[in-house]
């Protein structure tokens, strides 16, 4: 009996330098070379990607152009070409449409793929990558590193050993022996801080932080403590969510305590308003209409709504409008329940001149570095200061 019989068969494409890849793809004169996607270095913005031949002189995404530029002054600095890269995102998603429905796309560039059905049509799961992987080299001429796995989190890590164009199996009999020698670093949820913790306690590696037991990870980290455990041991039950047609993107918070306090609304209403804000730019997607939703005491509900004059993804801008709507309000009791969502979502953009064209721009710069850095070392690494020490409500 092969010993994927019974087990999940999940594939994560991840497409190699994306954005710097597609530029060089379309203009020959900047292959080999080092390119940063982002715009002029002489700019405020900050890297989206780079290609692997810049990635040598320390380059990396959301660094500033202008740090780019000190590094290698003989790189090549294109501007971001967001309709582009989407066309070329729906050509790749449609050739994991021709081996599965369950597709989940993380991302312009990256996927997950669960071909548990497919392996009767197509053969192997490993023989259904491999063709991936090949269809996109000769359809689209560009290159993608894939991971193949039992679940999604081993996937993912399997996808990021090779790269470019790597390609790495996991099979169910060799979980552990493929985690135990990687850094903690791999786990999902370990930034920096929870790797200091770890390395304080010199648990460097995975199979370090296996010999720990769930309630002393508990008592460490909270509820974050028994993901760590399970992820150690390479349990990851999460299905592959197959993506619909986005009509709104949104957040809630229901309170433990009812509240009225104008102010701890605000700061509550902020928390969500950069939620969501975050999700829209994943989506690669932007709003026209802000809503805002209250639930009373008494159980009553409202909703209150406002359309902007163009589409945003800002955090500030979803805030300063849901702020208003609130302030609106009469608060005729306290509230036991806040939510704010987005919708008229479009991943077009505006090609409407602004004479406020250039601050929006350093604003969706500086928005981008810190999504970045977020999920580079983990969503405490940047907290705005009116959330901190917020009370957490569920």
């Amino acid at each position: 009996m092969s010993v994927w019989e019974n087990e999940k068969k999940i594939i994560h494409v991840d497409m190699d330098a994306f954005y710097a890849s597609v530029e060089q793809r379309d203009n020959p004169e900047l292959r080999g070379k080092p390119v940063v996607v982002g715009g002029s270095p002489q700019s405020r913005g900050v890297a989206s990607t780079c290609s692997y031949e810049a990635r040598k002189y320390g380059i990396r995404s959301a660094m500033p152009l202008a740090e780019a530029y000190r590094r290698c002054p003989h790189a090549i600095f294109v501007p971001v070409n967001g309709r582009k890269y989407r066309e070329v995102s729906l050509q790749i998603n449609k050739i994991f449409h021709d081996y599965t429905p369950l597709v989940e796309p993380l991302s312009l560039d990256e996927a997950f793929l669960d071909v548990t059905g497919s392996t009767r049509l197509f053969g192997s799961a490993e023989r259904i990558a491999t063709e991936i992987k090949a269809r996109i080299q000769e359809e689209i001429n560009l290159t993608a590193s894939v991971g193949l796995a039992c679940n999604k989190f081993l996937a993912k890590i399997a996808s990021d050993l090779k790269k470019p164009n790597g390609f790495v199996v996991v099979a169910p009999d060799r979980i552990q022996q493929f985690l135990d020698p990687l850094p903690v670093e791999r786990i999902w949820g370990v930034g920096v801080k929870t790797a200091e913790r770890l390395h304080g306690l010199n648990i460097r590696r995975v199979r370090e932080l296996r010999q720990l037991d769930m309630e002393f990870l508990e008592r460490l980290f909270g509820i974050g403590g028994k993901q760590l455990y399970l992820l150690a041991r390479g349990i990851d039950e999460r299905p592959v969510e197959v993506e619909r047609g986005v009509k709104s993107i949104g957040r809630e918070i229901t309170f433990s305590e009812d509240i009225r306090d104008r102010e701890a609304l605000a700061t509550f209403l902020l928390e969500l308003t950069v939620d969501v804000g975050r999700k829209l730019r994943k989506e690669a997607l932007k709003a026209r209409t802000i809503n805002l939703k209250l639930r009373f005491k008494d159980f009553s509900t409202i909703t209150r709504a406002r359309t902007l004059d163009s589409l945003t993804n800002l955090d500030d801008v979803i805030f300063a409008n849901s702020s208003e709507l609130l302030q609106e309000v009469v608060l005729k009791d306290s509230v036991r329940l806040i939510g704010v969502s987005v919708s008229n979502l479009s991943d077009q953009e505006e090609s409407q001149l602004s004479l406020f064209a250039e601050p929006k721009q350093e604003k969706e710069n500086l928005t981008k570095t810190v999504d970045l850095l977020k999920e580079r070392f983990g969503e405490k690494s940047i907290i705005r200061a009116r959330l901190l020490g917020k009370k957490k409500e569920h």
